[in-house]
């Protein structure tokens, strides 16, 4: 149990800062596509979408989104993909709203209550108090918050329903979170293998553990791989011994992101990895413009999400949301729901590592066994 509470409050955190950014899994769930995030509606009404045809008595499901809308090619678009594929696999009822501010979030949700729809999908920390009051007085509704979990009060300053949502889990909510270290090891290990200067590196928005456990699974995997290949990769921007890095302190600014890229090039680094949302677009745009450095994307695929650094992106450790809200569907359909924690690992495929550009067939087949090993326990990303 305390290992949960300790997932959740470090992706409590993230989302918190970082805001873009269930059942057994299901046979057949696939990762996120570009072609699953782009379909995702385009012309919907500024605050609803229309519900699927589906059976009388089929299970509906009902998400709400953040501001960036249903087609942002981030997180409302991947929850949405989601639904999508429990509409063909299951042939569940899905219908969307959209908000365009924050009043919009509770009122969505209380149109979904009235309803009376099966599960309510809710995306992004904003959601957190709003989500936790709806599920409190409907404890018969399934509720599923992406990028965030209960308890989110902590400490003794808080007011229950006001700054947080809940002090303790819910049993009607399941907290979609993510291992993103398990992924993040693999990008350390295709960094390590792909660097033709012997140098990688990393940085984050701020020093909080939602944001440092990628930094850490990256350098564990770069050692990971000078183990088994006898080599010495050095990771700049972080080190797990000490606790600390390279830290820009905010998650939005492309001067920096530009900076931080160009400080790194100059030390020798030729890949790098921003944690710290938009920043590391600008990162991408020094990399391009000077044709120096490769760039590991976090969270979506960023091929998908910024493809106009395609050229650029060595690879990107991918939350998939939809997996996780297909599988939550899932457990809906096949009444083996239940609220709590629900982690994305690489065993659900609730996280992953995009392709690798450039890799070769032997690097492929290394990231296949080392994923293989993580999951059986015989490889640990700490």
């Amino acid at each position: 149990m305390k290992k949960l509470y300790f997932v959740s409050a470090l992706l409590i955190i993230a989302s918190m800062i970082l805001a873009a950014c269930g059942g057994a899994p299901a046979p057949a769930t696939e990762v996120m596509t570009e072609e699953a995030m782009t379909e995702a509606p385009t012309e919907a009404a500024a605050t609803e979408a229309p519900a699927t045809e589906a059976p009388a008595d089929a299970v509906s499901v009902g998400q709400v989104t953040d501001l960036g809308g249903i087609d942002d090619k981030s997180f409302n678009a991947g929850a949405w993909a989601g639904v999508e594929q429990a509409i063909a696999d299951f042939g569940v009822e899905g219908k969307y709203l959209e908000s365009t501010q924050q009043s919009d979030y509770a009122r969505n949700i209380q149109q979904f209550l009235d309803e009376d729809v099966d599960l309510i999908v809710t995306v992004g920390f904003l959601f957190g108090v709003d989500t936790a009051v709806a599920a409190k007085a409907n404890p018969d509704t399934n509720f599923a918050i992406v990028d965030y979990s209960y308890p989110d009060c902590f400490g003794t300053d808080f007011v229950e329903g006001q700054t947080c949502g809940s002090a303790s889990e819910l049993p009607n909510v399941s907290g979609l979170t993510f291992a993103t270290d398990q992924a993040a090891f693999l990008a350390g290990y295709a960094a390590a293998a792909s660097t033709q200067t012997g140098k990688v590196a990393t940085f984050g928005g701020i020093n909080i553990p939602p944001v440092v456990i990628f930094m850490k699974g990256f350098q564990a995997g770069v050692n990971y791989y000078n183990a088994q290949n006898g080599t010495a990769v050095e990771v700049l921007g972080w080190d797990t011994a000490t606790n600390d890095g390279a830290f820009t302190g905010n998650f939005d600014s492309l001067d920096d992101g530009r900076s931080f890229a160009e400080s790194f090039v100059q030390e020798g680094a030729d890949v790098i990895m921003p944690v710290a949302g938009p920043v590391g677009l600008g990162s991408a745009a020094y990399c391009q413009e000077t044709a120096s450095c490769w760039i590991i994307g976090v969270d979506v695929d960023w091929t998908v999400s910024a493809a106009e650094y395609t050229d650029v992106i060595l690879t990107s450790v991918l939350k998939n949301v939809n997996v996780a809200v297909y599988d939550t569907t899932a457990a809906v359909v096949d009444g083996s729901f239940a609220g709590g924690v629900y982690v994305g690992t690489l065993e659900n495929s609730g996280v992953g590592l995009a392709a690798v550009a450039g890799a070769s067939d032997e690097l492929n087949a290394e990231l296949e066994t080392i994923t293989q090993g993580i999951i059986d326990g015989s490889i640990s990303v700490e």
